[in-house]
């Protein structure tokens, strides 16, 4: 006899299937759902309805008959509901609405303003509240819930952020203090885990099943996929790439530890290589990008600068990569991955920093190991931050949870 619990999940199953087929094919007819998944029209019908209810599938008229009546059209209701998506980084909140495609319908953006500890919390809190404000209570039950992504190491299943050394935030039990603030439901992540979870459900490596996207701005970070499926480890804290040593006499990093390889070549340190080669009479055109006030320079003027041939910031971004390399070496003859994608806000489609590290890691890894291997840049677009965040619940509405 099958039990009830086997027969909900079987269901929850189906919905999935037919809503993902719904999604991908539509306009479809409930018959052509049920040949391509090899479903029972019966099974198919129930689900459907059930989608309808949920508003997540509408009806959208009548196909060409093959005999019989015409069949009834459904489509995917990608803006019948909305995501919040929040997006924290060591500098900036970014938080968005999105459809359940994750097409950004709004977005602002909260600078950090060096704010660490709780002072950090009740910014947070206070931005969510200020982006939230437009919203009349009866719209709001349009919303799945916010979807929340953060640097450091974060347990997934207890929802909490155990440390973050840049933001000095520890043990802090973040989804429960959002979702008691604001009454929606919320989803924690780590960023480097939801970007690289994203890329292999929505991005152009999906049919990959080893991959690693490494985050470049301000900390460095790594999401690690193996076989298919997520690598946590045992407290949710794989792929803090940032905080593996490279000198262990080198510079002292806020988690106590020397040589970190994120101290050469996260923005702070390339700030202040910049800085640095100002003050001691190198040129470069950085200073007429910032009218003067060098100190003004953001990664998108330094990376301006590279694309238009800058002197310095190349020879700045070729030391980059040259320590870059050596951590991605590591991980190529630790992990053997087909791809390693490079993202962040000075790795985003920076071509130059690419080639760079390509030619060390091929001549310096194991070739075995990189024979087939990939690097390149993310394929999610400019706004990969926000749509991996989104991607949390979408892939729970679709898969059940993302950890599956």
């Amino acid at each position: 006899m099958q039990r009830t619990g086997d027969l909900k999940l079987i269901q929850e199953l189906n919905r999935s299937i037919i809503l993902k087929t719904i999604q991908n094919y539509g306009p479809i007819s409930r018959s052509v759902i049920a040949k391509k998944n090899k479903i029972s029209s019966t099974t198919v019908t129930a689900a459907v309805k059930k989608l309808i209810k949920q508003e997540l599938v509408y009806e959208e008229g009548e196909g060409k008959s093959t005999g019989g009546r015409k069949p009834i059209l459904l489509r995917f209701s990608s803006d019948s509901k909305f995501i919040i998506a929040l997006a924290i980084t060591n500098s900036a909140i970014k938080i968005a609405e999105t459809n359940l495609e994750t097409k950004i319908n709004r977005q602002e953006i909260y600078p950090v303003k060096e704010l660490t500890g709780k002072p950090f919390i009740d910014y947070l809190l206070k931005s969510i509240g200020q982006f939230l404000e437009i919203y009349p209570n009866s719209n709001l039950k349009k919303c799945i819930g916010i979807s929340v992504t953060s640097p450091g190491i974060i347990s997934v299943d207890k929802a909490v952020i155990y440390e973050n050394t840049k933001l000095k935030l520890k043990n802090v039990p973040l989804k429960e203090i959002i979702q008691k603030k604001f009454k929606l439901k919320v989803w924690l992540e780590n960023d480097t885990n939801a970007i690289v979870l994203a890329e292999k459900s929505f991005g152009a490596y999906k049919k990959l099943k080893n991959l690693v996207y490494i985050t470049i701005s301000d900390g460095v970070g790594a999401g690690i996929i193996v076989n298919g499926h997520i690598f946590r480890g045992h407290s949710g804290g794989t792929g803090e790439f940032g905080h593996t040593s490279i000198d262990r006499n080198g510079i002292l990093c806020d988690c106590g530890n020397r040589g970190c390889l994120e101290n050469y070549i996260n923005w702070s340190a390339i700030y202040s290589k910049v800085l640095a080669s100002v003050a001691n009479g190198k040129h470069t055109m950085m200073v007429e990008l910032t009218k003067g006030d060098i100190k003004q320079i953001t990664p998108y003027i330094f990376r301006d600068a590279l694309e238009k041939n800058d002197q310095l910031a190349k020879e700045i971004m070729t030391e980059t990569a040259a320590y870059l390399a050596t951590g991605i070496v590591n991980i190529v003859n630790l992990l053997n991955p087909d791809v390693i994608i490079l993202g962040g806000k000075l790795a985003y489609d920076n071509h130059f920093l690419i080639s760079e590290v390509k030619k060390i890691v091929f001549k310096q890894a194991l070739n075995i190991l990189t024979d087939k291997l990939e690097i390149c840049s993310i394929s999610l677009g400019k706004d990969f931050r926000i749509i991996a965040s989104a991607a949390i619940p979408l892939k729970e509405i679709f898969h059940f949870s993302i950890s599956s």
